[in-house]
């Protein structure tokens, strides 16, 4: 596979423990981030959790990168984020923190060191806006919320 490589400064911060992000497969698109806990998290049915990773990035200008759910956790045990997908800009040199939400029956246990979510490093398009008095006509028109069907 070919892929375009951005080089992605990761700062490991004080309290950070374990290896780096990777991505678990050749063709993955997004690296796996872990669970950096003193004790672990129990997350209820319906509760959020902000859960620190260790980590922090210098992600380069016009790129972002995104959070999402990790596909085995959330078919599992109903484990997602609850912004999805959160955004993580150039500017932000904090740590990343991923915000999860338990969407299961049971109550679920975040552990130090389990993977939580993946990363995806994204270009990012910025609009420049233009104020105009009408839109153009689409067959669309403004329906929306369910307008085209099921």
């Amino acid at each position: 596979m070919e892929w375009i490589n951005v080089g992605l400064k990761v700062q490991t911060l004080e309290h950070f423990t374990g290896d780096l992000p990777a991505y678990a497969t050749e063709g993955a698109s997004g690296f796996d981030v872990r669970a950096r806990l003193d004790t672990s998290v129990m997350i209820k049915p319906g509760e959020r959790a902000l859960i620190p990773t260790g980590l922090a990035f210098a992600i380069p200008a016009g790129y972002e990168i995104q959070a999402r759910p990790r596909s085995g956790l959330a078919i599992k045990h109903g484990i997602s984020l609850v912004n999805s997908p959160g955004t993580i800009d150039a500017d932000y040199r904090g740590e990343v923190k991923i915000i999860l939400i338990n969407q299961g029956n049971e109550p679920f246990e975040i552990k130090d060191q389990e993977r939580i979510a993946q990363l995806v490093l994204c270009p990012v398009v910025k609009a420049q806006f233009e104020r105009v008095s009408t839109l153009d006509d689409t067959k669309r028109g403004a329906g929306g919320f369910g307008s085209t069907g099921r």
